[in-house]
């Protein structure tokens, strides 16, 4: 059986608490969780990676796509950053929700993932240091969904590519945040638009609702070696 019935719907969008994915809670509809989901279920990818999530609807959709493929596993990244802690500078949407391990395997175990999922309470930069250290393989999916400035987006995608290959795919959330991007407190569609600037390493299609995500087809192997 699909795990995508209304029992589950209500449960991702009750406790998974989605913000900025162009969803309707009163229609059970998931918005851009669809497309997380369904590109899981066509892509049939072995390793995701989640860099950041306030309360893990990214994670979950992602990782119910690997359940109902029944392969597959997902890297969580997130240091539990929250905005009255460590400021705006640090994590916007940040809720310290990941300090307790014990509650990280609980959350998601409420959705059945918890053989599928595993949490790196650790920055994005730490995380790629040791990813061998990890034995992890290489990235085929990845969500971009941490810091928001620019260099950061720009240091995560890189990262993302030094240890994916040619056909790998990442999603960039909050693309549509006007605001943030002219006071520069984000820079996700600057870097969306260096990205459309190499259309030979790059394909791009941007949905420009709510907070916005975009998708990115790597299109050649060693695509890092021509951003740095």
């Amino acid at each position: 059986m699909f795990t995508l019935n209304e029992c589950m719907l209500d449960n991702i969008l009750r406790n998974a608490r989605p913000f900025g994915h162009h969803e309707d809670a009163m229609e059970l509809n998931l918005g851009f969780g669809f497309i997380y989901y369904g590109l899981v279920r066509a892509l049939r990818p072995k390793h995701i990676v989640v860099i950041g999530s306030g309360f893990g609807f990214s994670v979950v959709c992602l990782g119910l796509g690997l359940k109902d493929n029944k392969t597959g596993r997902l890297s969580f990244v997130d240091p539990s950053y929250s905005l009255l802690r460590n400021g705006p500078f640090k994590t916007v949407g940040g809720m310290a929700k990941w300090n307790d391990p014990r509650k990280v395997e609980e959350h998601f175990a409420g959705f059945g993932l918890e053989t599928i999922v595993s949490h790196h309470r650790m920055i994005s930069e730490v995380f790629f240091a040791r990813f061998k250290h990890f034995d992890l393989p290489p990235i085929d999916v990845a969500f971009i969904d941490g810091n928001h400035s620019f260099r950061d987006a720009r240091n995560d995608f890189i990262n993302v590519l030094k240890h994916s290959k040619k056909n790998s795919y990442v999603f960039l959330h909050d693309s549509n945040i006007y605001v943030r991007e002219m006071i520069r407190h984000a820079g996700v569609k600057r870097w969306l638009n260096v990205l459309r600037n190499n259309k030979e390493l790059f394909d791009l299609i941007d949905f420009p609702f709510d907070s916005g995500v975009a998708l990115v087809r790597v299109a050649q192997d060693n695509a890092w070696k021509y951003m740095e």
